[in-house]
């Protein structure tokens, strides 16, 4: 991203990794500050940023048991785009368990955290917020789904305090594992 950044303004990278962090902390995302601030084409960034290799990902078959064993409709949502996702959920043997994948631009390039993204891939799935889940590891990113009526687990290393997560753990296959027995 700080090279994508460095290029397309022109900046070093020093200033890059600047506004890298700083479109990331106002807008959500880079992308979002890249467009809102310089009129930038999500298209290119998209593809150039995601192309990476996933060789570092195993597959997690207590997970894709979990998962599967979990009651309701799963759908993946990211702030990246749903082909990357689905990479990932490949690498990680997740793939084909999930009922749908949703991008950055199922949700219109509205990033989480902004309440509207959420209504906007919420909406096109038909998901009912009050009998559904929120697995999220930017804290930040669980409000809008609280305050939408969700409950919300926050999967990071470290827990973050707030009134808008239900949930915490540092081990996702461990936290599915006890809901599904």
């Amino acid at each position: 991203m700080t090279a994508w950044v460095m290029d397309i303004l022109n900046v070093p990278k020093p200033e890059a990794d600047h506004l890298r962090h700083h479109y990331w902390k106002t807008y959500g995302t880079t992308l979002a500050g890249l467009m809102r601030e310089h009129n930038i084409d999500p298209e290119g960034y998209l593809v150039d940023v995601h192309d990476i290799s996933f060789s570092g990902l195993s597959p997690d078959l207590t997970l894709r048991s979990g998962i599967q064993s979990l009651p309701g409709r799963k759908i993946v949502y990211t702030n990246g785009t749903a082909p990357y996702a689905q990479n990932v959920l490949k690498a990680r043997g997740l793939d084909g368990i999930f009922d749908a994948v949703y991008g950055v631009e199922h949700a219109d390039f509205h990033p989480k955290p902004e309440r509207r993204a959420f209504e906007t891939v919420f909406g096109k799935d038909g998901i009912t917020p009050s009998t559904s889940a929120m697995f999220e590891d930017d804290a930040r990113n669980l409000a809008a789904p609280h305050d939408m009526g969700m409950r919300t687990i926050h999967v990071a290393p470290e827990q973050f305090d707030a009134p808008f997560i239900h949930h915490h753990t540092d081990d996702l296959t461990a936290f599915v594992s006890k809901l599904t027995s």
